[in-house]
């Protein structure tokens, strides 16, 4: 064994690659654990190998791999930082706030501004035509609501505080919206907290979950 070459002693070829050289380093270091003259010897054989690898590469005997010569192009770029996220909304107001789909908001909508058109363009006064369309906004609100969540308590507790709300938010900014738009749309109070019950139920139908 003494007159072997560091190859002979690791048992490969004097022109064998480096990774080869490490792979069977290792393997042999992993099946001789328990024999320390053997590790002894596995380790001197492989650095007389390295030594005898530097000098030929030094003499130019042997080409030196580039990922050796050049190992900055090994060198991954560091991973581009996420830019900081964007606040979010607060967590209750992303439970109550829905992502509605283009058909949850314009078939909604597109009833929702019939009876809005309805509500405006009808004889002034007749307050029949105003408290039916008033029932058909709110069976609708409870409708898509219902369809969306099947829930339908929860439907009709939001079209019910809708329907209050928009009366008397309607009711209250009437006197001084009124008189503002009566040049071009003649309105009665009546008519005015409608539609605006009519957009307050068409919020609530598309964006609440």
């Amino acid at each position: 064994m003494s007159e072997q070459n560091p190859y002979e002693k690791l048992g490969v070829p004097e022109d064998v690659s480096f990774d080869e050289i490490q792979e069977v380093r290792n393997r042999l270091l992993q099946q001789y654990s328990g024999d320390a003259k053997r590790l002894e010897m596995i380790e001197a054989a492989y650095d007389a190998v390295l030594m005898d690898r530097l000098r030929l590469r030094q003499e130019g005997k042997i080409k030196v791999p580039e990922r050796i010569r050049f190992p900055e192009r090994l060198v991954q770029a560091p991973p581009k930082e996420n830019p900081a996220p964007r606040e979010q909304s607060p967590a209750w107001l992303q439970r109550i706030l829905d992502k509605p789909t283009s058909a949850d908001v314009l078939l909604p909508g597109a009833w929702y501004l019939g009876l809005s058109a309805i509500s405006i363009f009808y004889p002034t006064g007749a307050d029949q035509v105003l408290q039916l369309a008033l029932v058909v906004g709110v069976g609708i609100s409870i409708y898509f609501i219902n369809r969306k969540e099947g829930r339908f308590g929860r439907a009709v507790l939001f079209t019910l505080s809708g329907l209050i709300i928009g009366l008397i938010a309607g009711g209250l900014v009437a006197n001084w919206v009124i008189p503002q738009i009566q040049p071009l749309i003649p309105l009665t109070q009546n008519q005015f907290s409608t539609v605006v019950t009519f957009v307050l139920l068409w919020l609530i139908t598309s964006f609440l979950r």
